[in-house]
């Protein structure tokens, strides 16, 4: 008897460290949105400009790639430059492209360590492998208009899902509140789904697309277009 009593305890204790587990991991995935500032410039110095300015700050930084393929911007999209580039920030890429294979393997050489292209564009499905092939971050980002039904099918393939809180490929644009739902809807789908959000990211708008279940803040012009970067990126990272 003693010994039935003792295992019932036992149960009990586990569960109870399991539910506290569960309610820790909810917590910490609630409160610590990732700050992620976004680049998108024509020219590498500026590029560079801004990485330095945000070293020490956070992880992880963004760079936009643009070729007017698939949204009407052309941005700075030459690999080598990166490939001497000295920083300790990790390297993402938003392919805003129709054909993200042109660009995938000479940034994956030049130490660029997760990859967004659009399920809007060509060749989702080798672009996933060719992720793989380098040992990357696969990461898929949908834009504005588009339904989220459409990313449904590729969520079991890859790392993370970039949503766009406006249209993307322009800095500065309004923010979509459909986007709301569209997190919660990725949720649904995938709970532990990584999601960036992108586009109009401002202390009011983070605060609403955290409180719906994204993980990742990518901000550029409340950043780089305050008077101090580092207070900026401090009043994001403030936000639950």
């Amino acid at each position: 008897m003693y010994r039935f009593v003792y295992f019932l305890r036992l149960i009990m204790y586990i569960c109870i460290c399991i539910d506290f587990s569960l309610l820790l991991f909810y917590i910490i995935m609630e409160v610590m949105a990732e700050i992620i500032p976004a680049i998108l410039e024509k020219e590498f110095a500026e590029i560079e400009k801004k990485i330095r300015l945000v070293e020490g700050l956070v992880s992880w930084v963004q760079i936009d790639i643009l070729d007017s393929t698939l949204m009407n911007n052309v941005t700075f999209s030459d690999p080598a430059p990166f490939s001497s580039l000295r920083t300790p920030l990790k390297l993402e890429l938003h392919l805003m492209v129709k054909d993200p294979l042109i660009y995938l393997p000479g940034f994956a050489k030049a130490g660029f360590k997760r990859f967004f292209a659009h399920v809007e564009g060509e060749h989702v499905e080798e672009y996933i492998e060719t992720c793989l092939k380098y040992d990357v971050e696969v990461g898929l980002a949908i834009d504005g208009p588009t339904p989220v039904e459409k990313i449904k099918k590729y969520l079991a393939d890859i790392d993370s899902v970039l949503v766009m809180a406006v249209s993307a490929g322009q800095s500065g644009g309004i923010f979509r509140e459909e986007t709301l739902e569209k997190i919660k809807k990725i949720k649904e789908f995938d709970f532990e789904m990584p999601i960036s959000v992108d586009g109009a990211m401002n202390v009011e708008n983070a605060k609403k697309v955290i409180a719906a279940g994204a993980t990742r803040i990518c901000s550029n012009s409340y950043i780089f277009g305050s008077e101090n970067v580092k207070v900026a990126i401090g009043e994001l990272k403030s936000l639950k």
